[in-house]
């Protein structure tokens, strides 16, 4: 059965920025779930809510103009209800929504996965030779070379996009032979624009890449770090709320999450369940219409 959908609210900003409240997660769909997954095990006493925007997916395929705008559409709803910070755990939405989102709302923190996810990248590579798969649309944008660049301007980057990656990870085939040559068909082109041995480190500049980390590690070369953008922004985020003093004060590590989307609920429920790595119920998940 449906779930009744949650009311939407109008006003523009938050009311309060307490530690009590819960930390809002924002992705295009499912995929953002891995994010989630992440910030449960860094912040397990911390309360989430998390919104997949799955009526208007895939984000790569629409104009940045048009996902700046879901952005912010997705974000009101999560700052009517209540957090006091911000992740947006969509790729594509990081690498054009911020700017509008710190304008919108400049009292609440907020991160993305690209920046972190660079920042890790630059700190693992001690010969400044990166790679990174993405979906097309992030490729195309070239979000993550601008990250990297921006902190080392020497660095080598080699990029290819991995859309199949994206239908196998919410299809469950996450290990197998038919898996294994896919990986082996994006990635020993792009560790051949690196000789001798390959890139410092592999970006997952997607956030369905990380259910597949076991069999996309088995194919690349040895030595190559793998980054997971997830868990990368997990830990930034953990150690911004403990700068600013924002970490739950009443924590024992028992925290909630609650789940929302734009459509579908049972869908949602069935194929988040592979990213989140537990059940996960339809009767879990709220409709809400923007």
């Amino acid at each position: 059965m449906t779930p009744t959908p949650v009311p939407v609210h109008n006003s523009p900003t938050m009311s309060t920025e307490t530690s009590s409240l819960p930390i809002g997660v924002f992705d295009s769909g499912v995929g953002g779930l891995t994010v989630l997954r992440a910030l449960k095990r860094a912040l397990p006493a911390e309360n989430f809510l998390y919104l997949g925007d799955t009526a208007r997916l895939p984000y790569g395929t629409k104009s940045g103009a048009t996902v700046a705008r879901y952005a912010l559409q997705t974000t009101r709803v999560l700052v009517d209800i209540g957090v006091k910070m911000l992740v947006v755990a969509c790729n594509t939405a990081s690498s054009v929504a911020m700017p509008g989102l710190a304008e919108a709302y400049p009292g609440l923190p907020c991160t993305g996965v690209i920046e972190p996810g660079a920042a890790a990248a630059c700190a693992c590579a001690p010969r400044g030779r990166i790679a990174v798969i993405a979906t097309g649309g992030t490729v195309r944008g070239a979000a993550y070379q601008g990250a990297i660049l921006r902190r080392r301007p020497e660095a080598t980057i080699a990029t290819r996009p991995a859309q199949l990656f994206v239908s196998l990870a919410e299809e469950g085939w996450i290990d197998g032979q038919v898996v294994t040559d896919i990986a082996r068909r994006y990635l020993d082109p792009l560790m051949a624009e690196f000789p001798e041995g390959g890139p410092d480190c592999l970006v997952l500049g997607c956030t369905h890449f990380p259910v597949l980390a076991q069999a996309i590690q088995g194919v690349l070369p040895q030595g190559v770090c793998l980054i997971d953008s997830a868990e990368t922004t997990a830990r930034w985020v953990a150690e911004e709320l403990g700068v600013r003093k924002l970490l739950r004060p009443d924590g024992d590590g028992t925290g909630t999450v609650r789940f929302f989307a734009t459509d579908d609920p049972e869908r949602f429920a069935r194929v988040g369940e592979i990213f989140l790595g537990e059940p996960l119920s339809a009767s879990d998940v709220n409709l809400v219409d923007l």
